[in-house]
């Protein structure tokens, strides 16, 4: 038995699933033929016989178990990351349904605020207009008051005119009598 145990393993690949019976089966004759060889086992020696190919089965049977497990795992596995695609799917979504509505809420935002500056920049041109008309206006009230000035100077001036020619008008009746 401690022949048996000493012979390297050979490992089964869970890929060769459809050769995995037929490929024991070949191992066990190999392997009882090895230990034929050797001389260790007697051929009409049943029990040991026996008791190799029961170790066989029971070998067989667990690397079936084993393939088994694995593949509900890797099935399992599938459906834990489907399960978890869904779920980062939904999250997702959910997060840009969200980023949805705050653009939406912030381009409201964005034409309030242009709006608004619209309005301020129609009363800034307005203001601006006024201060230019308000300008003008000064202005025009300068050359108005500049203009009242002078008419009152040429008024003054007139009136001494008239009192001068009233005079000399006088002088010139004295003078003609």
């Amino acid at each position: 038995m401690s022949l048996i145990k000493d012979h390297p393993r050979v490992k089964k690949s869970t890929s060769d699933s459809s050769s995995s019976s037929s490929a024991n089966e070949s191992l066990r004759h190999e392997r009882a033929s090895r230990l034929n060889s050797t001389g260790v086992l007697d051929a009409s020696d049943d029990s040991t016989k026996k008791h190799a190919e029961s170790y066989f089965s029971r070998r067989e049977n667990r690397l079936s178990a084993r393939k088994k497990a694995e593949e509900e795992i890797a099935r399992n596995d599938y459906k834990k990351m489907y399960e978890k695609a869904l779920a980062s799917n939904q999250r997702l979504k959910s997060r840009l349904e969200t980023s949805k509505q705050e653009l939406v809420m912030i381009q409201e935002q964005l034409q309030r605020a242009q709006q608004k500056e619209k309005k301020s920049e129609v009363g800034c041109n307005m203001l601006e207009t006024e201060k230019k008309d308000s300008w003008t206006l000064r202005k025009k009230i300068a050359d108005m008051e500049e203009q009242v000035k002078v008419k009152a100077e040429l008024h003054t001036e007139n009136q001494r005119l008239k009192d001068e020619n009233g005079a000399l008008i006088r002088v010139i009746t004295k003078l003609s009598k």
